[in-house]
């Protein structure tokens, strides 16, 4: 294991090799993430984005090999500064777990020990991986209780987590996972069960962390409109697979993937009136026991050809800085005729309406 004091300042942390993680269960194997490659440099933001069941959580959860042992199948290679990470068994990732990455998980309250102050929650994986004698690990605790601004930092210290709101659970979350200094922080949903303005400081909280600490963070989230200001790349899932991987600015400017597409329709804008119907996402993602033959987009996508049906498309790379896997991308001439018959058809109905 190369040692964290000398890992280089800049450069590539983490590169995923065709990572594969299948489930055994009664049903059949669950291809929960099948074959996902991408590369994340030092000091980055990347966001995940995808629906529920589309494999980001299992993804990040790869990476740190927080994974039940029963019935879990592994495949690839999960390089972090040129360890392989899939090799290791639990002993060998404990090296890793605080010091190198940590990760801020969606609930809080399912992650916080109830009957343990957080002063001491904070100040356990000081003492475990620092070896810190409980006085220095309390001061730390109080350190990092500031660096998160929560409200009246002394007091939390003493405090349980029922005794805080939503908002100060997660940056005592966010506390305990800064505690080691890591080198990559996953952060899975963590506005979630938050309201829209402590959503907004928590991210701000995040992106300000990663700058100080020169940090990589991975962003975990259903919501195109969370990585938008957050993270330098975004990465796409869809059942499993990598969809699209471009830097937000591109890929906000120039997405090209059907489901990309679909996933920023289906949030608000600023600029849209209140009462804006949004548009959801017809049908359902597939069964991973038994995926579709082609695209696994194709069922649910409009611009869906027998070509999409029928063979898988690879992941085509039209710049070095995107990349996606689509037969009709947004903006090819099968696209531009299907946005043309579909305004047609609506201009139709909203004639017939009116007649």
């Amino acid at each position: 294991m190369t040692s964290a004091m000398h890992r280089p300042q800049d450069g590539t942390l983490l590169e995923l090799r065709d990572v594969r993680t299948h489930f055994s269960t009664a049903r059949g194997i669950v291809r929960a993430v099948d074959g996902v490659s991408f590369t994340l440099e030092r000091g980055k933001a990347l966001g995940i984005v995808g629906e529920s069941g589309s494999g980001k959580t299992i993804l990040a959860r790869s990476i740190m090999g927080l994974l039940p042992k029963r019935g879990t199948i592994r495949q690839g290679e999960v390089l972090y500064a040129g360890d392989d990470l899939a090799k290791l068994d639990l002993k060998g990732m404990r090296k890793f777990w605080g010091q190198e990455m940590s990760m801020i998980f969606q609930d809080p309250m399912t992650s916080l020990n109830p009957l343990m102050k957080i002063g001491n929650q904070i100040g356990e994986p000081l003492r475990v991986h620092l070896g810190m004698d409980k006085e220095n690990a309390r001061a730390t605790a109080l350190k990092l209780l500031q660096d998160v601004k929560i409200p009246e930092p002394e007091k939390r210290l003493d405090q349980y987590p029922h005794e805080l709101s939503g908002g100060m659970r997660q940056r005592a979350m966010i506390a305990i996972a800064l505690a080691c200094g890591p080198t990559l922080l996953f952060a899975d949903e963590p506005t979630t069960a938050l309201d829209v303005t402590v959503q907004a400081q928590i991210l701000d909280l995040i992106q300000e962390q990663r700058r100080d600490r020169n940090m990589s963070v991975i962003l975990v989230t259903h919501d195109l409109g969370v990585v938008a200001g957050h993270t330098d790349e975004i990465a796409v899932m869809y059942a499993g697979t990598l969809a699209e991987k471009a830097t937000t600015a591109e890929l906000f400017a120039n997405m090209k993937h059907p489901y990309t597409e679909a996933l920023l329709r289906s949030i608000p804008k600023l600029d849209q009136p209140s009462h804006t119907r949004l548009m959801a996402i017809g049908g359902r993602p597939p069964d991973l026991i038994t995926p579709p033959t082609g695209c696994r987009f194709a069922p649910r996508c409009p611009y869906a050809t027998e070509k999409c049906r029928t063979e898988i498309p690879v992941l085509e790379s039209i710049s070095a800085e995107h990349s996606f896997a689509c037969w009709n991308p947004v903006g090819s001439s099968h696209w531009q005729s299907k946005q043309d018959e579909l305004a047609s058809n609506a201009g139709l109905a909203s004639a017939g309406g009116q007649a």
